[in-house]
């Protein structure tokens, strides 16, 4: 009726098709697929029932077009036959997205979404409540098979997540197949049921989830069953209470009522053509039957049908327009098809689309023609809704999101709580007021439907062996990652400078280690640095005061000065090595320790040459090897040996330059900060070096200890040379194995061990003498001595 309706109103519209009248014909396949395809291939081979036609009219009307099927099953059976004529098919109902396929239905065009748009809504909602863990239904046909392929790779694809079960509906009585299949819904952890099925399989699907009486079940209904008023019953609404559904979108008809209400039975046609479903309507509605009656009727009190009989006095949905879905959709295949034919009657000779430009005529009409034109329809109904089809024949999908409310005095409301629809601008877009949605729960909240609860931050997700992806195990990121969001797939690793906090969640800075002036080794080396420095100092302070006693001047006082100096460089140098690495620190400290040891050294060496070379002296035939060691060569010799020395710091400097650096190695959670030698080679050369002339110091006091001596000059500096060389020896595999600032510990603690044995071996004697003995730091008692002996 909402078709003749349609048509009605488009022929009394001077502006839509003036001058021309639209007929139709009207088919009931009676839900069997061979009638409703015979009644389109008749429709399209032009063997279509005769009827009367006006006078004025001529030739048999032609089939512009046919509004159908609304099964999914039949469209597809139909349109495989009738796009062969390229005849087109608008449908109303039909969902199917395997309609979209322009290669095998180039014909068919449809003003209902198809399902794949449904099933994004679906997503959409899924995604919006967080529902990751659902269970899938569908019926046991080509609706319910392509929707469940559609949406297990729709749903794979968009991440939003995973199905618990997929079950498939059957069609008739299978009590043991439902029992299976709501035992399975029983059992599963999914909260959230979609159901893609027709409404006699949620009757049979409903009685058995009442007798195992699940609950606690939000259910997710297709636009199949959404409006269903069968299921809004006190006895499933316990169950189906808070369902939410995707539904054709409600439109407005103005004019409609008053239109059926205007419809009377044909009282001299009624069984040939035309009005046998008006009359079967009539009947059914005022419990009456036309002339001539059944057998027995009138006999059995029944009454026969006038015609004349009221509808306003009578209650039936057929009246009612208040909720207008799948008649908006039939309502807009008509205008669809009205558009189309007058934007072909509009076209200018010469202008138009075809074969030379030509247009197409009402009298030489070619269904593609119309077909053509009726891709490029674009219009706007009464009620606000753009209708135009894109390249595989859908209509701009829109779809309302219907709430299934049951009431506190028990009474049922299937409210509207949204849309969704797609926009050419905004793509897909889901709009729900959440605050007028019922929740069939105690909480009155959405309830949770998830495999995993989701991981908090720190964590990362982990998915369990052999489960879906949804399904997974949180575990806490490793040291130096971190994650800041829920449901992370992967830990991020914290910046170079950075570190994990205990909770994962979040990067600090690292800690910094070096060796400082603030830590408890810190502190012990600058003291004892300083505490070396002050003693070479007041020792200095006690040679120079006595500096023309015997005990000084036997001591050769230059070259003393001269090593105590070296010693005080030595000492200071080690604080070089404590704090903060720079790159000038870096730069100077092994410089400065280099050239102090070889100053101190030097000293050493000279000193015990010339301790040799007076011994030697003092035999007969010695006298000229003292030439060789007067004040000048004893200055020269120490400043070349030191040059050396210069020289290679210098070479080192210029050529791999000791530098700062951050270390992570050592520990993941610290920063290490300390210099680099640069060069490997050079270092080895530098202390190389400095013990060539330890050894060579060693060799020639301990060639002379037993020289007489009365202050043992030689013994000492040979004691103090294998202190010295202990020590440095001794460092090489501490120093190797020492991370970090441990490293410059062990290096500071060689440089002051070593700088104490020196000054303690080689001045302790003779401050000891000066100090306390000084009876014995005279010329009389030190040529006494030695006469002694």
């Amino acid at each position: 009726m909402t078709m003749a309706f349609a048509i009605d109103e488009i022929n009394k519209k001077p502006n839509l098709l003036p001058n021309l009248t639209l007929g139709y014909s009207l088919y009931d396949n009676c839900a069997t697929l061979v009638i409703g395809f015979s009644a389109a291939l008749s429709m399209a081979s032009g063997r279509e029932e005769q009827f009367p036609l006006q006078d004025t009219c001529l030739g048999g009307p032609p089939i512009l077009g046919i509004v159908g099927d609304s099964f999914s099953t039949f469209s597809i059976a139909t349109s495989d036959v009738i796009g062969l004529f390229k005849l087109p098919i608008v449908s109303y109902f039909a969902t199917c997205s395997c309609l979209s396929d322009r290669r095998r239905f180039p014909s068919f065009f449809r003003t209902i979404p198809s399902d794949a748009f449904q099933v994004r809504a679906v997503i959409q909602i899924l995604k919006r409540f967080g529902w990751t863990w659902a269970g899938l239904l569908v019926s046991d046909d080509d609706y319910g098979l392509y929707v469940a392929r559609s949406f297990q790779s729709d749903l794979a694809q968009s991440g939003e997540g995973c199905l618990a079960y997929s079950e498939i509906l059957p069609w008739g009585s299978n009590p043991s197949e439902l029992r299976r299949i709501v035992e399975v819904m029983k059992t599963s952890t999914a909260r959230a049921v979609i159901v893609f099925a027709h409404r006699i399989h949620m009757i049979q699907l409903m009685e058995e989830v009442v007798r195992q009486n699940v609950t606690g079940l939000q259910w997710l209904a297709s636009e199949a069953w959404t409006t269903a008023a069968v299921l809004q019953t006190p006895r499933f609404m316990p169950y189906l209470g808070g369902t939410l559904g995707i539904a054709i979108r409600r439109g407005e008809i103005p004019g409609l009522k008053e239109f059926l209400l205007r419809i009377r039975p044909d009282k001299h046609h009624n069984i040939s053509y035309g009005n046998n479903m008006v009359n079967q309507f009539w009947e059914h509605t005022f419990q009456c039957r036309f002339a001539p009656p059944p057998a027995g009727w009138l006999e059995a009190g029944g009454a026969l049908c006038t015609g004349d009989e009221q509808l306003e006095n009578v209650e039936t949905e057929f009246l009612d327009v208040s909720n207008l879905r799948p008649e908006y959709n039939v309502y807009k295949a008509v205008y669809a098809l009205a558009h189309a034919l007058d934007d072909m009657l509009q076209c200018v000779p010469g202008r138009g689309p075809f074969s030379g430009s030509s247009c197409a005529t009402l009298q030489r009409l070619e269904p593609w023609q119309l077909m053509y034109y009726l891709q490029k329809v674009n219009f706007t109904t009464s009620f606000g809704d753009l209708v135009s089809f894109d390249v595989d024949g859908n209509a701009l999908p829109i779809y309302d999101v219907m709430n299934w409310q049951w009431l506190p005095d028990e009474g049922i409301q299937i409210q509207n709580v949204g849309v969704v629809k797609k926009s050419a601008f905004k793509g897909e877009e889901l709009t729900l007021d959440e605050n007028r949605i019922y929740w069939n729960f105690d909480s009155k909240e959405p309830p949770r439907s998830v495999c995993s609860e989701s991981c908090p931050s720190g964590t990362r997700m982990a998915r369990k062996k052999g489960q879906p992806t949804c399904c997974f195990d949180c575990v806490f990121c490793s040291e130096g990652k971190f994650s800041n969001e829920t449901d992370s797939t992967e830990c991020m690793s914290c910046p170079e400078d950075f570190w994990s906090g205990s909770k994962r969640d979040h990067c600090v800075p690292k800690k910094t280690e070096f060796l400082s002036y603030h830590e408890p080794l810190g502190i012990c080396l600058t003291t004892s640095s300083l505490l070396g420095t002050l003693i070479c100092s007041v020792v200095l302070g006690i040679f120079i005061y006595h500096r023309s006693t015997p005990v000084v001047r036997a001591n050769n006082s230059e070259l003393s000065f001269l090593l105590l100096v070296s010693l005080i460089l030595c000492f200071l140098c080690s604080l070089l090595f404590i704090g903060r690495p720079r790159l000038w620190t870096c730069q100077l400290r092994h410089a400065a320790f280099g050239i102090s040891f070889v100053l101190c050294v030097s000293c050493i060496l000279v000193k015990t040459m010339v301790v040799l070379a007076v011994f030697k002296a003092s035999k007969p035939g010695g006298g000229a090897s003292l030439k060789w060691f007067g004040a000048m060569q004893q200055r020269g010799t120490v400043l070349g040996l030191t040059s050396i020395q210069a020289a290679i710091c210098t070479t080192w400097l210029v050529s791999a330059s000791p530098s700062p650096h951050k270390n992570t190695q050592y520990h993941n959670d610290k920063i290490v900060y300390e210099c680099v030698v640069g060069s490997t080679v050079g270092f080895a050369v530098l202390l190389g070096y400095i013990g060539l002339l330890a050894i060579l110091s060693f060799l020639l006091a301990f060639l002379a200890r037993n020289l007489p001596d009365n202050f043992n000059e030689a013994k000492f500096i040979t004691f103090s040379m294998l202190i010295f060389c202990a020590v440095w020896v001794a460092f090489v595999p501490a120093y190797v194995n020492s991370p970090g600032k441990y490293a410059d510990a062990v290096e500071v603690f060689a440089i002051l061990a070593s700088s104490f044995g020196l000054l303690v071996a080689l001045f302790g004697p003779k401050c000891y003498i000066i100090l306390l003995r000084p009876e014995r730091n005279t010329k009389k008692a030190i040529m006494g001595r030695g006469i002694a002996k």
